[in-house]
């Protein structure tokens, strides 16, 4: 085993258990800092260009295919001012539609639904069949020179991958598995596909700053120690040496293995704890001294092989002991944190964690964040249906959404730096914001795509 990882050779893994294979291939990004000028998190013009050149034109996850799994089930997604109706329109298929009547442009849905036989503008009463088709035009002989593919409901692109439906405004757009590239192989092939996984959790808040800025909080662990000081990191900075891979138009955290051929980086950027106990308690969340412990630890490695035991029993019972014990270390105690461009973060390996950024609104200020958590679900046995968008009101915090557990604090802790970084970019003297070689890399891809995408110059 990589004792570099901290994972002690005494753990529950079976003997036979190689590395991944998709942890193998490394894909490592050019070096070097990347400044950028602050213009883009919040001035009008980079959102109304972003509406044009990405949110038009990019694919992005709109919903899980099970949140409409009967004919006529529809659910409404907006992003920016866009708005697309994403219906089931037959059995197996699934179209997306502009959330607007040909006739006079009412917005048709503004809420999802399930079961109908149509889609009808409450303004005049234009009604659409399912597959977008007409069935009904008040007046047909009042619009004379129009026929009915003028009046269709405009369709968009779809795709599914591993569950999670895809839509993409622009008719000219590359297929959706030429988009994701490699990122199914990575999945699938390592045994973790999405689209046998329940949504257990979904919940939404409006934060008060760009889209970009609230993304960029969640792609990096550098700021946990700071941020969460109640998690106290293990005493061997070792077991935070890690690399970044990038694949097209996603990209992904991977534990540095002994066999990488690209070269490690010190994993020095927190502070930790050499009380094996402390970070054994942490990690299940016992804060309170006073607490009695759950188990008494002595050792990192024992911390490391309890923690794992608990982690394989739990999958053996939940999801098989044939699947758990197929499972390396690394895939118990750690996870992938993969993001695909523009806004969509399916963690990897057995995290249930998926977060989805996008504008709230023409206002670059603002924007939706969500964090759903999915997992693992036994074959054979019938999923629950997927949770309902809890969606935080005004005033409300991650602290109010209890289905997140102890995640809920950590949200909180995380959400408090999202409005002071708006304005303090606002005010920033310099003009730009920098970010480092290797912590910040997956921030640097994220705007080196979106530069791409924008058609604008290195940190324009």
């Amino acid at each position: 085993m990589d004792k570099d990882l901290g994972i002690s050779p005494e753990t529950s893994e079976p003997k036979e258990v190689p590395w991944p294979p998709h942890l193998r291939i490394e894909s490592p990004y050019k070096g070097g800092v990347k400044r950028v000028k602050t213009d883009r998190f919040y001035k009008k013009e980079y959102h109304d260009l972003e509406v044009e050149r990405i949110w038009k034109k990019c694919w992005q996850m709109a919903c899980r295919a099970e949140e409409i799994p009967n004919v006529g089930d529809y659910i409404v997604y907006d992003v920016a001012h866009l708005s697309f109706i994403v219906m089931r329109a037959a059995e197996n298929e699934i179209k997306a539609y502009w959330n607007s009547c040909p006739h006079r442009g009412r917005k048709l849905k503004t809420f999802d639904g399930q079961g109908v036989s149509e889609i009808r503008c409450m303004f005049h009463g234009f009604a659409f069949n399912v597959d977008g088709s007409v069935k009904e035009i008040p007046c047909r002989w009042d619009f004379r020179g129009a026929d009915n593919s003028e009046l269709t409901l405009r369709q968009v692109k779809t795709g599914i991958w591993g569950g999670w439906v895809f839509i993409n405004p622009d008719p000219d757009c590359e297929p959706l598995a030429d988009f994701l590239g490699t990122l199914p192989d990575h999945y699938e092939n390592a045994g973790h596909d999405h689209s046998k996984r329940w949504k257990q959790v979904h919940v939404a808040v409006v934060l008060e700053c760009n889209w970009k800025v609230a993304q960029e909080a969640f792609m990096e662990g550098w700021h946990v120690t700071t941020t969460h000081p109640q998690w106290a990191l293990t005493g061997d900075p070792q077991r935070l040496v890690n690399r970044w891979d990038v694949f097209g138009n996603w990209w992904r955290w991977a534990p540095a293995l002994p066999t990488d051929k690209t070269p490690r980086k010190p994993g020095d950027w927190g502070s930790f704890t050499d009380d094996p106990q402390l970070a054994f308690d942490t990690y299940f969340d016992r804060i309170n001294p006073d607490e009695p412990p759950i188990q008494t630890i002595h050792s990192f490695e024992e911390a490391g092989k309890v923690q794992n035991d608990m982690l394989r029993d739990h999958y053996r019972q939940a999801v098989g002991a044939d699947w758990a014990d197929a499972l390396h270390t690394y895939e118990l105690s750690c996870a992938d944190i993969t993001n695909v461009f523009p806004n969509f973060a399916p963690w990897g390996t057995l995290s249930r964690i998926v977060y989805r950024y996008r504008p709230y609104g023409d206002d670059p200020d603002r924007c939706i964040m969500e964090v759903m958590l999915v997992t693992e679900w036994p074959q054979g046995v019938e999923r629950p249906p997927p949770a309902k968008i809890h969606w935080l009101k005004p005033g409300e915090t991650t602290a109010d959404s209890p289905e997140l557990a102890q995640l809920a604090r950590v949200f909180l802790q995380d959400v408090s730096n999202m409005h002071a970084l708006q304005l303090g970019i606002k005010t920033n003297a310099n003009g730009y914001v920098i970010y480092s070689e290797h912590n910040e890399t997956p921030i640097r891809v994220l705007h080196d795509l979106y530069e791409k995408w924008m058609g604008l110059e290195d940190g324009e």
